[in-house]
């Protein structure tokens, strides 16, 4: 087995790694707890670095917005932050930065099938590029997230302070530049207005 390095990331491809299960995948990923583990539909295994302080602070701030509104809307669905995997229909488990999760989707779940990597595509996810992090691999996860399932998928670049808003059905993202605008979480959460100042 021949690790394959891009940027911050280490790709691992293995026959055994191909073969391995759900089950046997979440066993892994708990026995590297300190890796940050995502794989592919082709199931590769993707290893990456722990994100910086910076970015660190600018994701609490971010789960942080999206939790305000949850709590005044508990009864529709689920928020998770950025140690979240889910298992999508692909194949893959990816983990984004924040993400929310129908109650109806969430709810017909069994217990054991949340407390692993969820069977489930959330409707809304954020990615939230970190300094270390390759623009051109994050604008590819959105398109996963996008013909996974996702309803409503935001990539947030601080550097450039952009946005790029990606919605089913659409060839190209819309682009927010500037951050003193604000996201609108539109009909898949309605009345969330995320803050991008705060991501600063």
């Amino acid at each position: 087995m021949r690790p394959t390095i891009t940027e911050d990331v280490i790709t691992l491809r293995s026959p055994v790694l191909a073969n391995m299960s759900d089950d046997e995948f979440f066993d892994f990923c708990q026995l590297n707890s300190d890796l940050r583990i995502e794989r592919t539909a082709n199931h590769e295994i993707l290893l990456m670095s722990s994100t910086g302080s910076r970015s660190g602070k600018r994701n609490a701030r971010l789960t942080g917005q999206l939790y305000s509104w949850y709590a005044q809307h508990s009864q529709q669905g689920e928020v998770f932050d950025s140690n979240t995997g889910f298992t999508l229909p692909d194949g893959s488990v990816l983990s984004p930065d924040a993400s929310w999760v129908s109650a109806a989707k969430w709810n017909a779940l069994t217990t054991e099938q949340q407390d692993k990597f969820a069977p489930v595509c959330p409707e809304f996810v954020v990615e939230l590029k970190s300094a270390t992090d390759s623009l051109k691999t994050l604008q590819a996860k959105m398109l996963d997230w996008l013909r996974n399932g996702a309803q409503l998928a935001w990539f947030i670049v601080p550097e450039t302070e952009t946005a790029y808003l990606y919605r089913p059905g659409q060839p190209e993202p819309e682009v927010v530049q500037g951050f003193e605008k604000e996201l609108s979480g539109e009909a898949v959460l309605p009345g969330f207005q995320l803050r991008l100042v705060e991501l600063r």
